[in-house]
């Protein structure tokens, strides 16, 4: 990734109520889902911002991602009803991972975090670029009595992630025992906020929904806890998740890609009797994938990239969809769609091809990084 020059295009995205601070901090920044957020910050970098997280604490505004609020007499059965992880499995308080697909095609419209509130409460946290395409569909089936909301620019979210996030947090007051994938409401610097035990690094981490309004409040006193808390960028947050083999909307996921394809099965319920995409998903997953996602090593000193070629001896078997240097291995890492026919085990050494020259990769199940979350 690299910097984005400022153009007539770039004074039209939207900008994060911590705009200012950003800039305070020295940051490089870059067009995101038409925001325009923090890339990586001056004096630290994508290597040292990347440690940070693995080390100790990092702090991530990711307030470009979308916010929609389902409210109504059965909003949880609606959204139950489209999305495609089951509601049912967890109780209001809780937070799940769950899909928006394509009812037609079984494709992925989005990835979607939602914190059930109530049985007439879900909360919605999709990719930015695809919040309104989210919205619009809900709103389309959305029952006489269920309201979708857009709120996209109303919060503020704040990722804290790192071995010593629940430290940090405490010394807030704020809470930090709850189980993963769980939230609570509570306040810090007398602004009410949703403490949420999630993240995208594999590291422990929570996200603080934050009032737009107060956002600047709460991220000073985050700052002001300890000298050790370190600003991170998107840059780092990319490869934080790709040495965990965790999916990116319109590249590891899309439209063309299903979650069969994907290895994102766990987060449909097979069972429900409805959701967008069940019977394509049904089928595909009875048939088996034509391709899927697969982890992929470097043996050769050489970083894959979105959409370079597999090649197992001179037959081309896939494509990569993420890939980077691992800042924690030294080697670069690759998630990439490959095919199933023949199906080729874990281990298998193939070849990517880098602007002309093959480099050799190891077929690997991520994560490449062991997680600390359980």
């Amino acid at each position: 990734m690299t910097e984005v020059t400022p153009d007539a295009a770039e004074t039209r995205l939207r900008r994060s109520p911590l705009h200012e601070r950003h800039t305070a901090l020295g940051a490089k920044f870059a067009p995101f889902g038409g925001w325009q957020m923090p890339l990586e910050y001056a004096g630290g970098g994508v290597l040292k911002e990347h440690t940070a997280v693995r080390t100790g604490v990092g702090v991530f505004d990711v307030s470009h991602l979308g916010k929609i609020r389902v409210t109504g007499a059965g909003a949880a059965d609606f959204v139950n009803a489209c999305l495609t992880n089951d509601l049912g499995r967890i109780a209001p308080g809780q937070a799940q991972y769950t899909l928006c697909c394509d009812d037609a095609t079984g494709g992925v419209v989005d990835d979607i975090i939602a914190y059930l509130h109530a049985d007439d409460h879900v909360f919605l946290v999709p990719n930015a670029a695809n919040t309104a395409e989210v919205a619009r569909r809900l709103r389309a089936a959305a029952p006489a009595g269920v309201t979708v909301a857009d709120e996209h620019e109303a919060y503020a979210v704040l990722a804290v992630q790192g071995p010593g996030s629940a430290e940090l947090l405490t010394a807030l007051g704020l809470p930090t025992g709850h189980d993963y994938m769980s939230f609570s409401t509570a306040a810090l610097a007398g602004v009410e906020l949703t403490v949420c035990r999630t993240g995208y690094t594999g590291e422990l981490g929570y996200e603080l929904v934050v009032p737009a309004a107060h956002a600047v409040a709460v991220w000073d006193a985050i700052f002001a806890a300890g000298p050790e808390v370190r600003a991170c960028g998107l840059a780092a947050r990319d490869t934080l998740r790709t040495e965990m083999g965790y999916p990116l909307h319109g590249q590891d996921l899309s439209l063309d890609i299903t979650p069969v394809q994907g290895r994102s099965g766990w987060a449909v319920g097979w069972d429900k009797p409805a959701f967008w995409g069940r019977d394509a998903l049904r089928a595909e997953k009875a048939a088996g994938p034509a391709r899927t996602l697969r982890g992929l090593a470097a043996v050769d000193r050489a970083i894959p990239r979105p959409g370079m070629t597999v090649y197992a001896g001179d037959r081309q078997v896939g494509v990569v969809t993420s890939g980077t240097f691992s800042p924690t291995l030294k080697h670069g890492v690759a998630l990439a769609l490959v095919d199933t026919d023949p199906k080729l085990p874990d281990g298998e050494e193939l070849e990517v091809d880098i602007r002309g020259r093959r480099a050799r990769m190891r077929l690997t199940r991520p994560p490449f990084v062991q997680p600390s979350v359980r």
